[in-house]
């Protein structure tokens, strides 16, 4: 359970820097000028998208053989370090959601924003490999917030002085060791 509470937290947190998700927490933090709210959006909506992307991943394990989980879930992990290496682009335009304040409309862009990416993927899969999904749903949301929360509370400052290009890199690395070591079945 700790591994995967500690794996599912450090996979997102390098997963999400430079990501659309955390260029949006940018965006927000400059439109709204409130970090609370902010913060306490990208929470909830982390935890309602990653919880059903981890419940989802847990029934699929469910649902094939050890060997086909394996597989899949290997060839998926070396797939997810491709796509890290590709960086993201914030969403432009303003909806609807922004008239309702800045709680709401974190709570509603977080969540569409997450549908498909990265981190979403990668919590289905981090639930389909560790069978504790409570554990899963943690890290990915505690990698979100420490990607995300900084990012709020000082702004541009922290994205640009990151090195984005090796922290894709790295988190690269780590989604392609992993779909290794499921192909050859370590960690039985």
């Amino acid at each position: 359970m700790m591994q995967a509470l500690l794996v599912s937290t450090g996979i997102v947190a390098l997963a999400e820097m430079g990501d659309k998700t955390q260029l949006l927490a940018l965006l927000l933090a400059a439109r709204f000028r409130a970090p609370l709210p902010i913060i306490a959006g990208i929470f909830v909506a982390t935890v309602v998208n990653h919880a059903g992307a981890a419940v989802f991943g847990a029934w699929a394990a469910s649902l094939v053989s050890p060997d086909v989980l394996r597989w899949g879930l290997g060839l998926s992990f070396i797939a997810m370090a491709g796509w890290m290496l590709i960086p993201d682009k914030a969403d432009e335009g303003e909806g609807a959601a922004y008239r309702y304040g800045p709680f709401v409309a974190t709570v509603i862009t977080f969540f569409l924003a997450e549908m498909g990416d990265k981190t979403q993927i990668a919590t289905v899969m981090l639930a389909a490999k560790f069978d504790a999904t409570a554990a899963v749903v943690l890290g990915t949301t505690l990698g979100m917030m420490l990607a995300n929360a900084p990012v709020v509370w000082l702004g541009n400052f922290s994205a640009e002085r990151l090195p984005l290009r090796l922290i894709h890199g790295v988190a690269a690395g780590i989604f392609a060791l992993l779909g290794v070591l499921a192909l050859v079945g370590w960690p039985a």
